[in-house]
């Protein structure tokens, strides 16, 4: 077991080497820092960037906004995706809107919300629009796989509904709970990033974004980039060892 983890890690080591080396061709061929800036020069600027008056008050703005959206969409996901599993006719009136979020260019939510909102607080309801159709479209489809004999099994014995939740339904969640996590983790950071860089709301990364694209300052870009990239992962990973570890709770009792 160790030596296939180690085996994993310098697979992935070599990987993110390989990523470098190629960018670093591609830089050494263009020849241009304005088009393609090298790895070293943006690892420089990383080294710092956050030694800059209001680089973490920057991170924090982002943060929290795109943390409260994915937040939202999660708890919506699970309300709306757990009525639509009892209540067919629920599925059917909300299954036009769901389609619609899924379908509408993200660019063309943020503008028009743009018209109904401040840009401070467009990162928070676009995140939440783009993480509510994958979280409830997973939670309605945990609830419709779940296998009829069972249920009928759970009536027969009269359990209450705590320990149906318990032994049935959280089990049969979890594994599309978490899948629908991974995915809409990722899309909630891209989704409130673009609306920062649409609606430049003063003392956020997407702001950051922008003043590097107007000054073609592109070695912030990448080193901005490099920033968002890192804190979804972590934020990610994080997230979802803190639901895992909330299923082994819950599994335990």
């Amino acid at each position: 077991m160790k030596a296939r983890s180690t085996k994993n890690l310098l697979q992935r080591a070599g990987a993110v080497l390989l990523a470098l080396a190629v960018w670093q061709a591609l830089a050494m061929s263009v020849g241009q820092q304005l088009l393609v800036p090298s790895p070293l020069s943006v690892l420089v600027r990383l080294s710092n960037i956050w030694q800059e008056s209001g680089f973490w008050s920057t991170v924090w703005f982002t943060l929290r906004k795109i943390i409260a959206g994915f937040l939202l969409g999660l708890g919506f996901g699970l309300g709306l995706g757990a009525l639509a599993g009892r209540f067919p006719l629920f599925e059917i009136l909300f299954r036009p809107w769901a389609v619609m979020i899924k379908s509408v260019p993200v660019a063309s939510f943020i503008i028009i919300c743009l018209i109904w909102m401040s840009s401070a607080r467009l990162s928070v309801f676009i995140s939440f629009l783009m993480v509510l159709p994958i979280l409830y479209t997973n939670v309605l489809q945990s609830i419709r796989s779940v296998d009829g004999q069972l249920l009928e099994a759970v009536k027969v014995f009269g359990l209450s509904w705590p320990k149906r939740v318990l032994y049935l339904w959280l089990p049969q969640l979890k594994p599309y709970l978490l899948s629908a996590c991974t995915v809409s983790l990722g899309i909630s950071w891209k989704a409130g990033i673009a609306a920062e860089i649409i609606g430049i709301p003063a003392g956020s990364i997407g702001r950051m974004f922008y003043d590097a694209k107007v000054y073609f300052n592109t070695v912030d870009l990448f080193a901005w980039t490099v920033i968002v990239v890192v804190i979804s992962v972590l934020f990610e990973k994080g997230f979802l060892a803190l639901l895992k570890g909330a299923f082994g709770r819950l599994e335990k009792l």
